[in-house]
């Protein structure tokens, strides 16, 4: 286990402890942190409940709470922002991370951060919301209106690339090589390394098998969704649909 799973794994103990008497939180966790909690808890009593702020969404906090009181959403310490500028200005996530990060904050202060066309919503610690009301006049060289709360509907939250392909069978290493338009000895390689994630785990098995809904992550080159496995082709090769995260 590397450190920072170590740091996680210490900090996930110290708060199903806490949450013995009261209710304690944890994050924002990426895909990989929360997928890497959600593990541990299965061997864990008590209730606790991963909420990013809305249905769905990709960074998320871990609340604990005791047993005399039911996961709430409404308890998690988080809340919305929401920043506004002229549509013309075409804005994408990393400039608003990267105008974020430049105040100083840790990134797991930061959730899912939804880039619309004139508007974004971010949500961020409750903590913290007054701080970026306060602080965030520009994203680059942009001028920006901020504000707490968020109004429906929600910016579009992912965007995908439609694409497909043939492979050899549902294999992971079969897989990854037609993911990342590599050879399947190359995907092998990315697999041992490391490199590969199936569900925001880490995935070392050759051989293992992909199904349909999977998300599959490969370092240097993206996330996937597999949407379809088959059906075979004439000469039993296996036809793959699948969206790259964009």
């Amino acid at each position: 286990m590397g450190e920072e799973r170590e740091l996680l794994a210490a900090k996930l103990r110290d708060c199903l402890k806490i949450s013995l008497g009261r209710p304690c939180f944890l994050g924002f966790l990426d895909e990989s942190e929360a997928a890497y909690c959600q593990d541990q808890l299965r061997r864990e009593r008590g209730g606790h409940l991963f909420w990013g702020g809305y249905e769905g969404a990709q960074r998320v906090i871990a609340g604990f709470f005791p047993d005399y009181l039911d996961p709430d959403p409404a308890a998690f310490p988080l809340s919305a922002v929401t920043l506004r500028y002229r549509p013309e200005d075409k804005l994408g996530h990393r400039d608003f991370l990267g105008s974020f990060m430049g105040l100083g904050v840790q990134r797991d202060v930061v959730g899912d951060i939804l880039v619309g066309e004139g508007r974004t919503v971010a949500f961020v610690r409750a903590e913290l919301c007054g701080f970026f009301i306060n602080n965030v006049k520009k994203i680059g060289r942009v001028g920006v209106k901020i504000q707490a709360g968020w109004e429906e509907p929600l910016p579009e939250a992912l965007h995908f690339k439609e694409l497909g392909g043939v492979v050899a069978s549902d294999r992971l290493d079969c897989l990854v090589g037609l993911l990342v338009h590599a050879s399947r000895g190359k995907a092998a390689g990315l697999i041992s390394a490391g490199q590969v994630l199936v569900n925001h785990r880490e995935a070392l098995e050759l051989s293992r098998k992909v199904q349909e809904g999977d998300v599959v992550s490969v370092r240097g080159h993206g996330k996937f969704i597999i949407d379809r496995l088959g059906p075979l082709t004439g000469k039993g090769r296996l036809n793959v649909k699948c969206r790259k995260y964009q």
